[in-house]
């Protein structure tokens, strides 16, 4: 179960990092692709929540980092409009 960071940037050059636990962000999310800010959000929710899960079932608990990552990703969202683009920079 490899980490995978990614990194993404939103419509004012701005960059963010986030963290999964699990490479399962690879079934979501690819370097240079670009999406709505609502649909990044709707899977980052269940990306992140995918890999919590995985986590969960290898050690019995949660990943707290994973939650954290996704209400940083919720926090940024909510300030953006839902036609915003995002940008994956790095994965």
């Amino acid at each position: 179960m490899p980490e995978t960071p990614f990194t993404v940037e939103l419509p004012d050059g701005t960059t963010h990092h986030c963290y999964s636990p699990s490479s399962i962000v690879l079934k979501y999310f690819s370097t240079g692709q670009t999406m709505p800010a609502s649909e990044f959000l709707a899977k980052s929710r269940e990306a992140l929540n995918e890999a919590s899960e995985r986590v969960r079932k290898k050690f019995g608990f949660a990943c707290t980092a994973a939650m954290s990552s996704l209400q940083d990703i919720e926090s940024f969202c909510a300030n953006l409009s839902d036609d915003a683009a995002i940008k994956i920079i790095s994965i």
